[in-house]
């Protein structure tokens, strides 16, 4: 971490971390890749305005890897 960094503040995610994420992620780990905040993340999902999509299960979001990769420009 580096010095002047808040500890509490998410930090992003390298390339290698998001060409290694499972096909669908938890709503948290998309606003990592992002560099969202979690009220921000959890926001846009509610909204339907995420920029990526998003399935709806029971109570829980999960984030199309795919989808991701491509917002980041990551496709293969």
């Amino acid at each position: 971490m580096r010095e002047n960094e808040p500890a509490d503040r998410p930090r992003g995610m390298s390339r290698e971390e998001v060409l290694a994420l499972p096909a669908t992620v938890d709503l948290a780990t998309a606003n990592r890749a992002l560099g969202l905040g979690r009220s921000k993340g959890y926001g846009l999902a509610k909204r339907g305005q995420y920029p990526c999509k998003v399935l709806r299960l029971g109570n829980a979001y999960r984030v199309v890897t795919a989808d991701l990769q491509a917002l980041l420009g990551l496709a293969a």
